[in-house]
């Protein structure tokens, strides 16, 4: 369909702690008018009626991490196809990483970046600026209004992204005019459990060793290092993919989300894997950092509704099949998640875990807290109308037919969903409609109010 006036009717609108039937109306871009009643429409003049009865209305969620891995590894994905696939799955919005071939480290690469997402993104889109030993220069001519964060690997990376020079830490740290957002694990633990246990195993590992090599212990040591570095210069910091209990001390919950200068994130794959399915699962739920053990994965979720974790995200990361397939050492870390992730979140709703209002606060009203962005995440007059309409009461098995990752496949394959994402509007645009997809329609540079 074309941009235009709609009206979505009779939904059950789930906004900001709220769960109320009503009428949410769009002129264009915008959300014009949110009515908190759901009687019959009277003059409904040019606006298309949406029917929504029995369906529910979230805003759009906002994954502040993925990767999309576009230049350089189109074959593994590409802002097109893993955008397509994140609108199927309610995210309107995306943050994505620098650890592309080449790696985001200049502003020229940077801006490169934004313009293939101008021609080929189905959904909002911002990209982090990455650091290096020695880039805080190009990092300090970064728009803090037009860019999301700054991305710093305290841990393995490809290239020269990690940033492991006491020197340019406390640089970037210090000087810092975004979030800094940090991938946490210690390099040389790894590199010592990594040299043990390649020593001890060789070619013939299996993935279950992948929680002992990035242990708890490499976690906690790089992101309490973080904490230290954000509370000495006043940083604020965003801590990417928590996975340890032992993190969660190093979280508020005291404070409201808005004044807080080190916020977490937890990622899916942390709350619905443990290490116990490493024996099935292999490398296709590799990721780093690695899922550990149902200890780790309760304490997450009882951290994620306390308020110690605030964001749920993704970190969407293909790769080939054929690339998972290889052994444990020679197979790369990441997995695909954008079209699954809201309907995971979801799945833990059906099983009592947690509640719509809850979901639509993690994955959609915090990360634009967190990231100060521009006039999305919430169901408001005079916001950008990013909306997801879901039906919470069909189920869909996840397998080859369905999935839309390029690479092909998904960890959840085999699962069965309770619910299903049934149209996505992008500003506006309805950009998902029942699987049929607007392709004239390109998404939006996200701002932030800084």
């Amino acid at each position: 369909m074309l941009p235009g006036k709609y009206i979505i009717h009779n939904a059950f609108v789930v906004n900001e702690g709220k769960k109320y039937k009503g009428n949410v109306w769009i002129n264009g871009r915008i959300i014009e008018k949110v009515e908190k009643s759901a009687e019959t429409l009277r003059a409904t003049g040019d606006y298309k009626v949406v029917d929504a009865t029995g369906k529910y209305l979230f805003p759009g969620v906002i994954d502040d991490q993925v990767h999309f891995r576009e230049p350089g590894l189109e074959y593994k994905g590409d802002i097109y196809s893993e955008s397509r696939a994140a609108v199927a799955g309610g995210i309107t919005s995306f943050m994505e990483m620098p650890n592309t071939n080449p790696p985001v480290l200049s502003l020229n690469a940077l801006e490169e970046k934004y313009e293939m997402a101008t021609q080929k993104s189905f959904a909002n889109y911002s990209f982090y600026m990455g650091t290096s030993n020695n880039n805080i220069e190009e990092v300090m001519k970064v728009d803090p209004k037009k860019v999301c964060g700054i991305k710093v690997f305290m841990g393995s990376s490809t290239g020269n992204l990690l940033v492991d020079d006491e020197n340019a830490l406390n640089d970037i740290f210090a000087h810092a005019t975004m979030p800094v957002a940090v991938h946490c694990e210690d390099e040389e633990t790894i590199q010592h459990n990594n040299a043990i246990f390649y020593k001890k195993f060789g070619l013939s590992a299996t993935t279950e060793i992948h929680p002992l090599i990035r242990s708890a212990e490499a976690c906690f040591l790089s992101s309490s290092k973080a904490v230290a570095l954000a509370k000495k210069h006043g940083t604020r910091l965003h801590l990417l993919h928590l996975s340890t209990a032992r993190e969660m001390s190093l979280l508020n919950n005291n404070i409201a989300l808005e004044k807080k200068r080190i916020t977490g994130e937890v990622c899916i794959h942390h709350l619905w894997f443990s290490d116990e399915d490493y024996p099935q699962k292999g490398n296709l739920i590799k990721w780093n950092p690695a899922i550990k053990t149902k200890r780790d994965n309760k304490a997450l979720f009882v951290a994620l509704l306390t308020g110690k974790l605030d964001v749920v995200a993704t970190d969407h990361a293909p790769h080939t099949l054929k690339e998972k397939q290889q052994p444990y050492f020679k197979a790369p870390a990441g997995g695909p998640m954008v079209q699954h992730s809201l309907l995971s979140m979801l799945e833990f709703y059906h099983l009592g875990k947690i509640k719509l209002e809850q979901i639509v606060e993690k994955m959609c009203h915090n990360p634009a807290i967190v990231f100060n962005v521009n006039k999305r995440g919430y169901i408001r007059r005079g916001y950008f109308a990013d909306l997801v309409l879901l039906d919470l009461n069909t189920k869909q098995m996840v397998k080859k037919e369905n999935i839309l990752y390029k690479c092909g496949w998904s960890p959840m394959e085999g699962i069965v969903f309770h619910s299903k994402v049934v149209r996505t509007f992008v500003n506006g645009n309805l950009v998902f409609d029942k699987g049929l997809f607007n392709e004239e329609y390109k998404g939006e540079r996200l701002l932030f109010d800084r």
